[in-house]
């Protein structure tokens, strides 16, 4: 018989990475809660309609499609049954679809519920999502997603406010890290003014490989799309732009002074960074305009951040759309949202060890079984610490002490009560310290008091 398995690109999670999961998921929501962000959820399943064209032909191929229930492929007419093509067949077989990511699903919630919701809307949404990719290191079919996004203002405010957001939960979480933004409109500015407007994504894929390939690589590719020498020329003083934030804006504003749409950009990064310079967060905050991300999706600030003290890709990102809810037919409905890496960010505090020691334990106490009247006190001592709020359990039965305290190291629970016939009668239990083998005697309320 063979032994049972999980699907590829799927994973277990012991009790010890739940622990740091949940670690993680915990301070993501404490500092979204703390900016008045509020929970919702969506369902695992969409409607195909809902997904369907929301991702451009790859994204369409990768959705996980879920058959009709019944005979579902009596609904297939014989001749497209005949044909033996998925597509034809897929819109007689399937209806839904597991969702592929956080944004479509919450821009449908909109539409479909803007009669109930206060705008601006401050949502945030952690929940797991399915792509049908080809599994490798790192990339998996089923993964979290934290998404925080506010929806219905065009307030560079809320550009600040993402930008502290991130500062707060890297710095909650012992990461260093450093949030790199740039602007679409200037990338615009860019494309504009070397008279390339109509090629802008070639443009900024190479230049996104800057720090890849460095800039006679990023001009060589640029020669291979087609792009002119004298073209190439004049993009070598936006790529070599050096200085503190407002240093590059204001030698940025020289370069697109005919493009007012780069100009645009420019102003409001200048009004986010004067906001960041007064709040100061503990963390450095960059323009790269190499910056690329998401370009046929972002109408404004663009957002990435990257950990310092390890070799990854992004762990975090998003910016500023103008029309999410559009293509649910609700126009008009600017936002700004993050989304932040959780199976990324895991592997950096992995990585350097920044993991709590207590997010191992899920037991603080356990009570040594000594069996008889001794069970009986021990259970009410159990039943003590539960009602104080102390993550306490009981052995399960009169074992030999060894194997009891064995199990308690094994589980790293830092403390035993140990309430044999001696402390039974006096009412004076034991304590110990499992890490440092210390021993000491007290009342039932001091040991609620020491461990509080």
């Amino acid at each position: 018989m063979s032994s049972p398995s999980i699907p590829k690109g799927t994973r277990d999670f012991s009790p010890l990475e739940m622990a740091r999961r949940n670690y993680i998921f915990d301070s993501i929501r404490s500092v979204f809660k703390l900016h008045g962000y509020q929970p919702i959820e969506t369902p695992a399943m969409e409607n195909l309609s809902t997904l369907m064209g929301k991702y451009g032909e790859e994204g369409d191929k990768l959705l996980f499609k879920i058959l009709n229930s019944g005979n579902y492929l009596s609904d297939i007419p014989d001749e497209t049954y005949a044909g033996r093509e998925a597509g034809k067949m897929l819109k007689h077989i399937s209806e839904k679809g597991l969702r592929y990511d956080l944004t479509v699903p919450f821009a449908r919630f909109v539409v479909q519920h803007n009669n109930e919701i206060t705008f601006p809307f401050k949502r945030y949404q952690i929940q797991p999502v399915w792509r049908a990719d080809r599994p490798q290191k790192g990339r998996y079919r089923e993964f979290y997603q934290c998404d925080v996004d506010v929806i219905g203002s065009n307030s560079l405010l809320y550009e600040v406010e993402m930008v502290m957001i991130a500062a707060e939960i890297f710095n909650k979480l012992g990461i260093s890290i450093t949030i790199l933004m740039n602007n679409r409109k200037i990338l615009s500015g860019i494309a504009e003014v070397i008279g390339e407007s109509a090629r802008i994504t070639d443009i900024t894929v190479a230049i996104d490989k800057l720090d890849k390939i460095g800039q006679e690589g990023v001009n060589k590719e640029l020669a291979e799309k087609g792009l002119s020498e004298v073209t190439i020329a004049k993009l070598q003083p936006i790529l070599g732009l050096k200085g503190e934030n407002l240093e590059k804006l204001d030698q940025l504003s020289q370069i697109l002074a005919s493009s007012e749409t780069g100009l645009k950009g420019i102003d409001e990064m200048r009004t986010i960074f004067m906001y960041i310079n007064e709040l100061k967060p503990k963390t450095r905050v960059e323009i790269d305009l190499t910056l690329a991300r998401g370009l046929n999706y972002y109408t404004g600030a663009i957002i990435e951040i990257k950990a310092n003290d390890v070799q990854m890709g992004s762990i975090s990102g998003g910016g500023r759309y103008d029309d999410l809810t559009g293509i649910f037919g609700l126009k008009g409905m600017s936002g700004i949202g993050i989304s932040f890496g959780a199976d990324r960010i895991y592997d950096v505090m992995n990585e350097l060890k920044l993991f709590p020691p207590d997010t191992e334990q899920a037991t603080t106490v356990l009570l040594v079984n000594f069996g008889g009247s001794e069970q009986i006190e021990s259970l009410k001592m159990l039943h003590k610490l539960h009602e104080a709020g102390i993550a306490a359990e009981m052995y399960p039965e009169p074992a030999k002490m060894k194997k009891q305290f064995g199990y308690a190291d094994n589980k790293k629970i830092p403390y035993t009560i140990v309430i044999g016939p001696d402390e039974a009668a006096s009412g004076i239990y034991q304590l110990k310290n499992m890490l440092t083998g210390e021993q000491e005697k007290f009342a039932a309320e001091e040991i609620i008091s020491k461990l509080r």
